[in-house]
């Protein structure tokens, strides 16, 4: 049996969430080259009586998907014509970003197929409570990466709102059984403040029972834009799922480290950042 392996790239890695829809090609090409490189040594290995290694991926909107939400105040519900105008919007620039990391992961060989998540989507009051995981299963199963992207959903409450990559991954996770989650942003791992506007900020290495509380405390929102709730939000959703999945070991680390991304996928241990377990 192969392992099963999630890996979301933040907004901030993939754009500068300081300027309107500004891509990070270079480095957008270069996770890719990484992702393929870690599959090329996995699936070597599986030849030689190895472990193979399937991989779900997913990314946020950064730049793209959050200055346009905040413009519309999507998150917050649609519900005027100006709103569902706002939601296309917002729609058609996650959109944008996504057909560029695509079209980057396939140049770099790595065989991902781009899922629209707002194709199925159903939230309420802003809660992920379906997803079509047809096509994410039948990818697994073809040896394709399904690659999925924070977007617009319909929502029963509130007409429309923003699902978070990190709600559509952990979505999928309650029903694949993932044995890791990689998260990969711009800093290296969890802090007990924003360490891009604070340096002496201090650094977590692991989340646990035994000090989350504490963590919870500390922690503030990003240092950019972004509609889905920041460092904080992402955290509790990556908490709420080791609750639930207590075998399922989660990192947050830094893409800007040139070979980091290879080495969290082919060995979560060597990766850095901070790690999250709950047994």
């Amino acid at each position: 049996m192969s392992e099963l392996a999630f890996v979301k790239l933040g907004g901030s890695i993939l754009t500068d969430k300081s300027r309107p829809e500004t891509p990070r090609p270079g480095v957008i090409a270069r996770l890719a080259r990484e992702v393929a490189s870690a599959l090329a040594i996995r699936s070597s290995e599986a030849g030689s009586a190895g472990r193979g290694l399937r991989l779900v991926l997913g990314h946020g909107s950064g730049s793209f998907g959050h200055i346009a939400a905040r413009r519309y105040s999507t998150r917050q519900g649609v519900h005027s014509p100006a709103d569902w105008e706002g939601f296309a919007k917002v729609a058609g620039v996650a959109a944008r970003l996504n057909q560029i990391v695509t079209d980057a992961f396939l140049a770099a060989g790595v065989p991902v197929w781009s899922l629209q998540p707002s194709a199925s989507a159903r939230c309420r009051a802003g809660e992920l409570v379906y997803l079509d995981t047809t096509p994410v299963e039948r990818a697994l199963a073809e040896g394709l990466v399904p690659l999925l992207y924070g977007d617009v959903a319909l929502d029963e409450v509130q007409g429309g709102t923003i699902v978070s990559t990190e709600q559509i991954l952990a979505f999928l996770a309650r029903r694949l059984h993932p044995s890791r989650f990689i998260l990969v942003g711009v800093v290296d791992g969890v802090f007990e403040a924003d360490p891009l506007s604070d340096p002496s900020a201090r650094h977590v290495p692991e989340i646990s029972p035994a000090n989350w509380q504490a963590v919870r405390a500390a922690l503030g929102g990003s240092h950019a834009t972004d509609v889905t709730g920041g460092m904080l939000s992402k955290v509790e959703e990556m908490v709420h799922l080791v609750r639930e999945m207590p075998e399922l070991e989660v990192s947050f680390f830094s893409g800007e480290t040139p070979g980091a991304l290879e080495r969290a996928v082919l060995n979560p241990t060597e990766a850095g950042g901070t790690r999250l377990r709950w047994k």
